[in-house]
């Protein structure tokens, strides 16, 4: 059995996870899975967004006890492979060239929490818990910890990781951590809507620039930010999609941009 789903409707592709009788915890085949997925999404020209969810009553409860168990048999060396395999996932989304949108209908509770925390926008159910719990058997929220601090400011920061508590929807909007709370009969049609929404009215071309640049400029320091926009800002007037939306408006037309290429 897959661990991890994929398929594509309407341009807009779907990253499942895909193991409930587990929570969908985490383990190394699961993340391996994961990123041929979204490896698979990039590639994909039928794919322009995409929505990252899970079957079953949790959207992921971390890592699995098998997984915790072998961690402690591993040397150093292998723990350092486990763990790069797990920041590559992390850093394979954040940076992804396409907007990635989670839909959380369930707990998503340490690693699990992180899969979300990575994504551009984040749609939650109000009956899920969310929680960076690794403090509380000893281990540390580490590769979380940079793209949390991106999401949040310290002090928040602090009082989530080093607590390890967990916290609820409402909670995780006040955070800043999720963009909606949508009731659980209505959040499927809910963020399918928000991404047709995504592919009908904005150009792919932009979307993946303006992804890349926002992950960029953060690191930059003012001088050099300034001038890596005004350099992007002129690469962007030569492309396609940049010449066919200026014609658009100056005719005063509409575009579907669902039906270009980018």
């Amino acid at each position: 059995m897959t661990l991890v789903s994929y398929h594509t409707s309407n341009q807009i592709g779907y990253i499942t996870l895909n193991r409930p009788e587990k929570r969908n915890a985490l383990n190394s085949e699961m993340v391996t899975e994961l990123k041929a997925a979204f490896s698979r999404a990039s590639e994909d020209n039928s794919c322009k967004v995409i929505v990252l969810k899970a079957e079953g009553a949790a959207f992921s409860a971390g890592a699995d006890l098998a997984y915790l168990q072998q961690l402690q048999e591993n040397s150093y060396d292998e723990n350092y492979a486990d763990s790069s395999h797990l920041k590559e996932l992390f850093e394979q989304i954040y940076w992804h060239d396409k907007v990635v949108i989670a839909q959380v209908e369930g707990h998503a509770i340490a690693g699990g929490c992180g899969l979300a925390t990575v994504c551009d926008f984040v749609f939650s159910v109000p009956e899920a818990s969310f929680g960076y719990t690794e403090v509380k058997i000893g281990f540390i929220p580490a590769i979380v910890m940079f793209f949390l601090l991106r999401k949040v400011d310290e002090k928040t920061a602090k009082e989530l990781l080093l607590t390890g508590k967990l916290f609820n929807a409402e909670k995780a909007l006040s955070y800043g951590l999720l963009n909606e709370i949508v009731a659980a009969d209505a959040i499927e049609e809910h963020v399918n809507k928000f991404a047709g929404k995504l592919v009908a009215q904005c150009s792919g071309q932009s979307l993946q620039i303006t992804k890349l640049m926002i992950a960029e400029i953060q690191s930059m320091k003012g001088r050099e930010a300034l001038d890596y926009a005004a350099q992007m800002n002129a690469k962007a007037r030569g492309n396609e999609d940049c010449k066919k939306g200026i014609s658009a408006f100056l005719q005063k037309e509409n575009i579907d941009w669902s039906n270009t290429l980018s």
